[in-house]
C-alpha cells in the first residue's frame, strides 16, 4: 500500500510542470474512431477532457461521427459510399449527416461532460459562421455536399471558452457562396480551428498507435517528426493511405501556428492524459 501511494505521488509530481505549462493554454482534441463507440473508451476520453479543464487547460472538442452516420443511413435503406476516404454526400445524406452530427452525437458528448461536473456547449460549424466552405472535388470527382473550408471564425469558440464552457464542435459548414450545408472531414476541421486559435496542441485520436515505419509492428512507432520528415516518409511509402490526410492536417496546423500536433491511439484508455501530462507521451508528435 505504501509503495502504491509513493507511485501515485511520483505520478502526480511528474504532472505538475505540465499542468503549469498548459494552464490557460488551448488544446484542441479531435474526437473520433473507436473511442466514440466503445463505452469504456468514451468515458475515458470524457474524464481526460474534464481533468484538463479542471486544471485550467482550455479544451476544445471537435468531433466526427462516421460509424453512427453509416448506421443511420443503413436504417433508412441508404448505402454508404466513399471516394478515397471521403463520404459521397448527396442531399438526402447531408440531411442525415447534419441530424446525426449536430443533433445526437454532439448533444451526447455535451451531456456526458455536463454529467461529469463541467459545463459544455454544443456548437456546429454553422453557429456564428464558424466554418465557411466551398464544394470539394475529390480527384476531380464531384462527391456531393462535401466541403473544403475557406474561412474560419472562432469568435464563438473563444467566447465559450472565456465564459468557462468546453465547446464541443460538430463539423458541418455553411456554403461560402450558396445556401448549402457541407459535410467537413473532422481531422481537417480540427486542424483549421486549432490553427485559428493558435492552439498549444492539436490532438487527433485515431485507431492506430501513431505513425509507424511498419504498420504491422508497433515497435516501429516514430515518436517525433518534423514537417520536412513527412515528405520523405511519403516518398518512401511509409506514410500512405488513410494516414496521409491525417498527417497533412497536422503539418498544415503546425505551419499555421499550432505548437505541437499529435496522432495518438484513442483505443488506449487515458491516452490524452498520458500525452499531455507525462514525460514520455504517447503516439507521434509533429512539431
Amino acid at each position: 500500500m505504501v509503495l502504491n501511494n509513493i507511485n501515485k505521488s511520483e505520478i502526480l509530481i511528474e504532472t505538475l510542470p505540465y499542468i503549469q505549462k498548459f494552464y490557460g493554454k488551448t488544446i484542441v482534441v479531435k474526437y473520433g474512431g473507436n473511442a466514440m463507440i466503445n463505452e469504456e473508451l468514451k468515458n475515458s476520453v470524457i474524464e481526460d477532457i474534464i481533468l484538463m479543464s479542471c486544471v485550467g487547460v482550455k479544451v476544445v472538442v471537435v468531433h466526427g461521427g462516421g460509424p453512427e452516420i453509416s448506421n443511420m443511413l443503413k436504417r433508412v435503406g441508404k448505402e454508404s459510399k466513399f471516394v478515397n476516404g471521403l463520404r459521397v454526400t448527396d442531399a438526402e445524406t447531408m440531411e442525415i449527416v447534419q441530424m446525426v452530427l449536430t443533433g445526437k452525437i454532439n448533444k451526447d458528448i455535451v451531456s456526458l461532460i455536463d454529467r461529469s461536473g463541467r459545463k459544455a456547449i454544443g456548437l456546429s460549424g454553422i453557429d456564428g459562421e464558424m466554418l465557411k466552405a466551398k464544394k470539394k472535388l475529390q480527384d476531380g470527382q464531384d462527391i456531393g455536399f462535401v466541403g473544403e473550408i475557406t474561412k474560419v471564425n472562432v469568435d464563438i469558440v473563444e467566447d465559450t471558452l472565456n465564459d468557462g464552457y468546453i465547446p464541443v464542435v460538430s463539423t458541418v459548414a455553411l456554403g461560402e457562396d450558396d445556401y448549402n450545408t457541407y459535410n467537413i472531414n473532422a481531422d481537417y476541421a480540427a486542424s483549421k480551428i486549432a490553427a485559428k486559435l493558435k492552439a498549444e496542441k492539436l490532438i487527433l485520436l485515431t485507431d492506430v498507435p501513431g505513425i509507424m515505419r511498419d504498420p504491422s509492428d508497433d515497435s516501429t512507432l516514430m515518436s517525433e517528426l518534423k514537417p520536412h520528415d513527412i515528405h520523405v516518409l511519403k516518398m518512401d511509402g511509409v506514410i500512405k493511405g488513410g494516414m496521409i490526410p491525417k498527417v497533412d492536417c497536422c503539418v498544415e496546423a503546425i505551419r499555421e501556428g499550432v505548437k505541437r500536433a499529435h496522432i495518438i491511439d484513442g483505443r488506449v484508455p487515458h491516452s490524452i492524459l498520458m500525452e499531455v501530462f507525462s514525460d514520455q507521451g504517447v503516439g507521434t508528435m509533429i512539431y
